[in-house]
């Protein structure tokens, strides 16, 4: 019997409108990307570095491959991370070939694990047609179980539980592989029967969760070895887009449907591994050679997007990190403008001056959609929003909702609404229950129908009801003693300043609690923006005058077809690009950001150089680096200290422009003591004259003894003028202010 995976002979050329199609689609490809192309034999990873037409390449190999006649479509399998990726391959081969394809196997991962989970689900204890439940239906089911086990579902939420057995199935593990020492942080030591008790009721409903259709593809292959044969043997061809980005699951089954033809072809970039935090693992694509002996490596280093300048100081800064295979950006484009360090006193000075260039390049005819400000974190948004909205510049924000439309900023508001306007019914539903107090729509039914009689608000009903044995005693005191705090906070307003009664507000009623408990991973994020919202009511004489701000901003909406600057963060903006780019806030503990360094420590610090090298290849034509000496962080100005990704970018790359006497040029920035007090408390007016503070670190040497306020005691291990790094006891290695530190 002939083996069905095998070709009888060579297929003809694939051809169009029924002559051959020759090889018209190797035209205009350059020497690398030629040979990536052609190199159809054995094992290839394609390192492609920012704009150097990754996509393009990829495309052109898989329809090379049909055109030798080296597979059909079915024997080739191409993965990608988006179905929109997937939908723009299956469009570009079948232009380059000029006829439409049948057969393909190109998805996303996923997609592509439930293909094959759905003709073989019997192997893991499914039927065919089996449900993939969303994110709701698995968090209900989790709290479903952490019920039964009587496992406290506020201390242990149910979607914190799942995010766990999500990440243990993104690394390839079922339940009996999660060792204990991973799971006795979790669910009162109970993770790892809870995973197993979870995917018994998966099975049981038969269904399978996100993590499943990859997980149970490894699971299949393990315990049926002729299926992993059969697609062994179909799939002459593999291509992986994007393979810096795959988990370890990812990697494992993909190291196991190579196994027979080794034909595999991974596209990716070191230099642009960004997300750790979603399970990628850089080291998937470091080792590959060491995965694939014999493997081919072809760098694509020619870059059709940016600038020489701009190719050359990411490429001066991205060479820091330890842990990448190499290669770099070259461009034949005109020389352009250096890249643009801009140092100025407060973050306050750096949203205007950036939004008043970006007006400036308007009024010059550059188009608002090709200008972005790329921030590290979310809250930073809010200060150039504010800016934007004053001078009326269209602007839209990627990868989340403005700043007053987060949902944390929207319910903090409808307390302060409240507290202004006690008829707000509106404003009071939505936060009557929010932080959970037992208030549901039944309970809220019964005052809701008395205000539709009488005429009157809501809280004027829930008032009279409350003199009244029309509700439950629970709902009556729960809502007495809310009803009781709006009235206390209203009294407040004219003794206690407006940015603290926001904080009271906050504290008191238990919604930033909320927040401060929860383990999911945006909690710390909505607790930074909710402290920016305290810092932008201080703006404002009053809380009356800051509603009626927000009222403004809401209506603020422009047309969707109407030209936008983008405001969006670093990791939103890779595979984005843009004439000009703006990237505030590098400095220190917010780029790189303190809690990435403190959870991740030397390997985050790369991951966020990572970053700051996508955010400079975002850039056609013009990148500008801006960071202040003070910035107001969460309602509190803090001093800060330029990144250390100033300091490693090439210095004939770049044009340094800061306030006078506020920093030094020469490559290596120093804060000017003219913004700080020496250890006495007094100003050192010589200091303050020549605008350097090479004094500062006077009878500092390697090996002393230090403390430091916020890090605690350390060891001197370095000075350079006035910034010393440390081994601190309990922070680890950081790069501080002489000025902060002192002789124990």
């Amino acid at each position: 019997m002939s083996d069905p995976f095998e070709l009888a002979d060579a297929p003809p050329p694939v051809s169009g409108g029924g002559a051959p199609i020759g090889e018209s689609h190797l035209e205009n490809l350059n020497d690398s990307q030629l040979a990536a192309v052609e190199a159809m034999e054995g094992p290839l990873l394609m390192l492609a570095g920012a704009g150097t037409g990754k996509t393009r390449t990829l495309t052109t190999r898989l329809a090379h491959i049909l055109v030798r006649g080296k597979a059909r479509p079915w024997q080739v399998l191409a993965v990608t991370f988006t179905n929109k990726a997937a939908r723009e391959m299956r469009q570009k081969v079948a232009a380059l070939l000029r006829q439409p394809v049948e057969g393909w196997w190109i998805s996303t991962f996923h997609a592509i694990g439930a293909r094959i989970l759905r003709a073989h689900a019997e192997g893991v204890g499914l039927k065919a047609n089996f449900t993939i439940l969303d994110e709701d239906d698995q968090a209900r089911l989790i709290k479903q179980l952490l019920a039964g086990r009587g496992i406290d579902g506020k201390r242990w939420p149910a979607r914190v539980v799942l995010a766990v057995i999500q990440r243990w199935k993104d690394k390839g593990l079922t339940a009996d592989k999660v060792s204990e020492a991973e799971a006795a942080d979790v669910a009162d030591g109970l993770g790892r029967e809870l995973y197993a008790e979870y995917q018994e009721r998966l099975r049981v409903l038969n269904a399978a969760d996100f993590g499943d259709l990859l997980l149970h593809c490894l699971t299949l292959f393990q315990a049926r070895p002729e299926v992993l044969r059969t697609y062994q043997r179909q799939f002459r061809y593999i291509l992986v887009d994007e393979y810096q980005d795959t988990n370890i699951a990812q990697y494992l089954w993909l190291r196991l449907l190579a196994q027979e033809h080794r034909n595999i072809c991974c596209v990716g970039d070191d230099d642009q591994s960004i997300y750790s935090w979603r399970g990628a693992e850089v080291g998937n694509i470091l080792r590959f050679e060491a995965d694939f002996p014999g493997a081919t490596v072809i760098r694509l280093e020619r870059n059709y997007r940016s600038t020489p300048r701009i190719l050359a100081a990411a490429s001066g800064l991205i060479a820091h990190n330890k842990g990448r295979l190499g290669k770099t950006l070259w461009s034949n484009l005109d020389e352009g403008e250096k890249v643009r360090v801009v140092g100025v006193w407060d973050s306050q000075e750096e949203a205007r001056i950036v939004i008043d260039e970006i007006e400036a390049l308007q009024g010059k005819g550059e188009a608002l959609n090709e200008i972005a400000v790329l921030v590290r974190a979310g809250f930073q948004t809010r200060e150039f929003e504010e800016r934007l909205i004053a001078l009326a510049i269209p602007y839209r924000v990627i990868g989340g909702p403005r700043f007053y439309e987060r949902q944390e900023i929207r319910d903090a508001v409808a307390y302060l609404r409240v507290i202004v306007q006690p008829d707000d019914d509106l404003a009071f539903e939505r936060i009557v229950n929010q932080p959970k107090r037992g208030l549901g729509p039944a309970t809220l039914r019964t005052p809701r129908e008395l205000a539709r009689r009488q005429g009157i608000s809501l809280i004027a009903a829930t008032r009279r009801l409350l003199a009244t044995d029309e509700l439950k005693p629970r709902a009556r005191n729960t809502l007495a003693g809310l009803l009781g705090d709006f009235d206390r906070w209203r009294g407040l307003q004219g003794s206690l300043a407006h940015p603290a009664l926001v904080e009271t507000v906050l504290d008191e009623s238990g919604y930033a609690g909320m927040w401060r408990q929860s383990q999911t991973p945006d909690a710390p994020g909505r607790l930074e923006n909710l402290k920016e919202l305290v810092a932008a009511v201080a703006e404002f004489g009053g809380l009356g005058d800051f509603l009626e701000h927000i009222g403004l901003v809401m209506e603020n909406e422009e047309s969707p077809d109407q030209e936008k600057m983008t405001l969006m963060t670093l990791h939103g903006a890779k595979g984005l690009e843009f004439d000009t780019v703006f990237l505030p806030g590098w400095e220190e503990g917010l780029f790189p950001h303190q809690r990435a360094l403190e959870q991740g420590g030397a390997e985050a610090l790369e991951e966020e150089r990572r970053l700051a090298y996508v955010g400079l290849t975002r850039a056609r034509s013009r990148a500008i680096i801006c960071f202040a000496a003070s910035r107001r962080v969460h309602g509190k100005w803090q001093s800060a200290m330029p990144s250390q990704f100033i300091d490693e970018l090439p210095a004939e790359q770049i044009d340094f422009v800061a306030r006078p006497g506020l920093y030094r040029g020469g490559g290596k920035f120093t804060v000017s003591a003219r913004r700080r007090r020496v250890q006495a408390g007094q100003r050192d007016a010589s200091r303050q004259s020549s605008g350097l503070a090479s004094g500062l670190t006077s009878g500092l040497t390697s090996g002393q003894r230090v403390f430091h306020q916020k890090f605690g005691y350390g060891r001197v291990i370095a000075a350079v003028g006035d910034k010393l790094e440390i081994a601190f006891d309990k922070a680890g290695i950081k790069k501080v202010m002489a000025s902060y530190v002192k002789v124990v």
